[in-house]
């Protein structure tokens, strides 16, 4: 039986304060000297991170031992395949963020059901930011004891939307899309979470990965909470993510916009790219 919107409901409720705990175990390790390790280039790895993912696997593996659980930084369990439910975590987004002490990062957790995402949350510890959302059910943002609902910007004409890009994965080519599209302002951000947040609360209109750099826990949470507030998450050839796919990895990239013209994006970028042939 697929869950209800009463049982996403209460799962968003008990998911609020575990990731709030988890983000103030990150900000414990923030202020002091950080030894990075990295496991693969460009892939850096802190105590933070491990410490964070202990706190979330916990609570999670304590509250719901039936279901299934892929997060970065623990070695994945195929049992995944098996199980309806998955929780798909990301204990810090943006640890190059982290390490360089612009407060661009987040702890995500999202849940993935048949491999469809049905409730995400993210949170800025720094900001004491949380984002939560679920399709069908609605997004919000809570931050400093108020509470209120995200809905995605009204606007229409893609050159003036508002783009969003990552800070640490900077494309040629997103600037290139820039260009065609007759974008004019841009923000470098990090963390994907953060990114598709200003996105859902209506202050900025698209954001353009162009890249294979992005992973499942990268985009789950983000994709519950975006879609929640009335807004699209593709991959940049218009096309749905899968969160059941063997490969972690988001090969054909991220596109998350409105979705006012979203289709028009999807052709500009595939124009862009058959050019590059």
């Amino acid at each position: 039986m697929p869950l209800s919107h009463s049982e996403i409901k209460e799962r968003l409720d008990w998911v609020a304060p575990l990731i709030r705990a988890a983000g103030k175990v990150v900000l414990e390790y923030y202020g002091s000297a950080t030894q990075v390790h990295w496991k693969a280039p460009n892939e850096p790895v802190t105590a933070a991170d491990h410490a964070s993912n202990e706190l979330i696997i916990e609570k999670i593996t304590k509250a719901f031992p039936n279901e299934a659980i892929l997060s970065e930084e623990s070695k994945e369990n195929k049992n995944r395949f098996e199980r309806e439910l998955t929780w798909i975590i990301d204990p810090m987004d943006g640890t190059k963020e982290f390490i360089n002490r612009n407060g661009e990062f987040s702890v995500m957790i999202g849940l993935a059901e048949k491999g469809e995402p049905v409730l995400g949350a993210v949170y800025q510890p720094t900001g004491e930011l949380l984002y939560l959302g679920a399709p069908g059910v609605g997004a919000t943002l809570e931050q400093g004891g108020s509470k209120h609902g995200l809905y995605v910007s009204t606007r229409t004409q893609v050159s003036r939307f508002k783009l969003v890009v990552s800070r640490s994965h900077l494309e040629p080519a997103v600037e290139d899309i820039k260009h065609k599209l007759g974008i004019k302002e841009l923000l470098q951000c990090g963390s994907a979470g953060l990114k598709c947040g200003l996105i859902a609360r209506g202050d900025y209109d698209l954001y353009i990965h162009n890249s294979p750099h992005t992973k499942l826990w990268d985009s789950c949470a983000p994709q519950a909470i975006l879609e929640a507030a009335g807004g699209v998450f593709t991959d940049v050839r218009g096309e749905r993510l899968s969160y059941l796919r063997p490969d972690v990895h988001n090969l054909n990239g991220l596109l998350v916009s409105n979705g006012a013209a979203h289709s028009q994006i999807v052709q500009a970028i595939q124009e862009y790219l058959q050019m590059q042939k």
